[in-house]
């Protein structure tokens, strides 16, 4: 009969050795785990065992030389970040880990892993036929860091090898935010072209992707509560405990910002009451109450009205700008550094912006904002002066 873990044996070679053993848990794949030691004196091996017993007791496992990276990963992948990150992160980490990392240094025994060895995924990385970007590269240094963090927390390893590397540095990016005058032609579109409505939210309140495409009517009156957003979700996929969202369809769901500055609200000034106000007469009803959705049309030639999936909304404001012949490589995301140009030019104060835009960097709660709100108003009136709006 196997022994369970922690249970231990001691016997005698015949070349005399005597020999400590003790069942370990079984690694990432299911395949059991044990370690094993010798020693001249029978004495020595008792000893020994009795505090492997005590570490593993205390510890809920011992460091063995068998457990591999590849298999560290996959069991930190599924019992640590599941728990304690966002879905969208754990996809994120689950996508470096098996293009990066597993490939080149997967079949390494963990204790073995040095600095070398770290350093030798990212001269890959920026050698490949097509390198990656250094946003990559220290996306993967970090959870490299957070995995061999958590294995050293645990005493699989005696030091994080990833301390010995530096990251990445991060590359110059040149942004190619719209300017006012764009910024007006594109939300000027909006006459004529129903995607416009989305581009004036996203101008006039420095809004997220998905806070602008997940938008609800219940959260639009005075102000517009920026406080959920819409995302993907992979079906079926493990949610940390204190992870908030609310089912729409399929894989889409509401979601709470990342961080409590993202729980904002902007005051509903013209012109984008009024705008609003215009698409909200002619926005086709839907079931979930969403601000903003879009229609197909089926081969049965029947009309469907379904919510906006995030990329969809990127697809639709590039088509805009070539519709408009704004040559620049500018995403919706870049729409928020637009804003926040707009409102330095305009003078508006920049703990005022952050509590516009949601900068993580700025704490802000919500009885903070609501004893501000008269400045954020002011802040919001400056952005569409300074539009012409």
């Amino acid at each position: 009969m196997a022994r369970g873990k922690g249970e231990g044996a001691v016997f005698q070679r015949t070349n005399g050795l005597w020999v400590g053993r003790i069942e370990l848990p079984p690694d990432a794949a299911g395949i059991r785990r044990r370690k094993e030691f010798t020693s001249k004196s029978k004495a020595t091996v008792i000893r020994k065992l009795g505090e492997l017993r005590k570490q593993l007791e205390k510890q809920g496992d011992i460091p063995s030389d068998n457990l591999t990276v590849e298999a560290w990963l996959t069991y930190w992948l599924r019992e640590v970040a599941v728990k304690t990150r966002r879905p969208k992160t754990v996809e994120a980490y689950r996508s470096i880990i098996t293009r990066q990392i597993i490939p080149r240094i997967g079949n390494v025994r963990l204790t073995k892993v040095t600095g070398q060895h770290i350093r030798s995924v990212f001269i890959a990385m920026s050698t490949a036929e097509k390198p990656a970007s250094s946003t990559y590269q220290r996306n993967t240094h970090s959870v490299l860091s957070a995995a061999f963090r958590d294995a050293e927390r645990e005493g699989r390893i005696p030091r994080n090898p990833v301390e010995l590397v530096d990251a990445p540095r991060k590359g110059r990016t040149e942004l190619e935010p719209l300017t006012a005058a764009e910024a007006v032609k594109v939300i000027a579109t909006y006459k004529t072209n129903p995607d416009a409505y989305l581009w004036a939210v996203f101008l006039l309140t420095g809004a997220r992707r998905g806070e602008v495409a997940g938008l609800e009517w219940d959260r639009v009156n005075e102000t517009l509560d920026l406080s959920w957003q819409l995302q993907r979700i992979k079906r079926g996929a493990p949610l940390p405990a204190d992870f908030e969202s609310r089912h729409i369809e399929g894989g889409l769901y509401w979601t709470r910002p990342k961080s409590r500055a993202g729980w904002r609200v902007v005051p509903l000034v013209d012109p984008l009451r009024a705008i609003i106000a215009q698409w909200r007469a002619e926005a086709p009803p839907n079931p979930w109450g969403l601000v903003f959705t879009r229609t197909y049309t089926d081969r049965a030639g029947v009309e469907h009205v379904i919510p906006l999936d995030p990329d969809y909304v990127s697809g639709a404001f590039d088509a805009t700008l070539t519709q408009l012949g704004i040559d620049k490589n500018t995403r919706v995301h870049d729409l928020r550094h637009t804003t926040v140009d707009l409102l330095y030019a305009a003078g508006v104060p920049e703990d005022v912006i952050s509590a516009i835009v949601g900068h993580s960097t700025v704490t802000m709660t919500r009885s903070y904002q609501s004893r501000d709100l008269a400045r954020v108003e002011a802040g919001m009136r400056s952005l569409s002066a300074s539009l012409g709006l």
